[in-house]
């Protein structure tokens, strides 16, 4: 199915990113490598994609510690819980797939809180990248280096 929500891309450390809006919130954020097929939306300026380009901006000048943008997330119950949690991770904080899985009430979900990350539709805006595996960084859809840097950024 092709969508009709705006889309555009902006830069980032690591290449072009791309981001989609619907009238009221962000849907997508696509990293470099992993766009969506060019058939699939629509390349169009939005208030909401030009607000969204310009706090990516400022997140990666170390302007910007938090995100203030309206979100609509398509996921599962389980889905949007680990994702609601995830933007309760402070800046420049990192947290374990497991103490992640006991903040939302199911200790023993780990691995299934790694496939949650793995399917988050709005990675960086809602940070997938500060939950780690306790030895060591674990996953990440755009690759560990791209990982490293986000955590490398917002390292004090």
């Amino acid at each position: 199915m092709t969508s009709t929500n705006p889309t555009m891309t902006c830069g980032s450390p690591f290449g072009q990113i791309m981001i989609e809006a619907n009238d009221r919130a962000l849907v997508a954020l696509w990293l470099p490598g992993a766009r969506p097929l060019e058939s699939r939306s629509t390349p169009r300026r939005s208030v909401i994609l030009s607000l969204v380009a310009q706090q990516l901006e400022e997140y990666f000048a170390k302007e910007r510690r938090e995100f203030s943008l309206p979100l609509e997330m398509s996921g599962t119950q389980f889905q949007r819980r680990v994702w609601d949690e995830l933007s309760l991770i402070p800046y420049g904080t990192t947290i374990s797939y497991g103490t992640l899985a006991q903040r939302i009430g199911h200790p023993r979900s780990s691995r299934a809180i790694g496939q949650a990350n793995a399917r988050n539709p709005i990675p960086i805006i809602v940070p997938c990248h500060r939950v780690v595996a306790s030895n060591g960084l674990g996953g990440y859809a755009g690759g560990l280096a791209m990982k490293e840097t986000l955590l490398q950024l917002e390292a004090r």
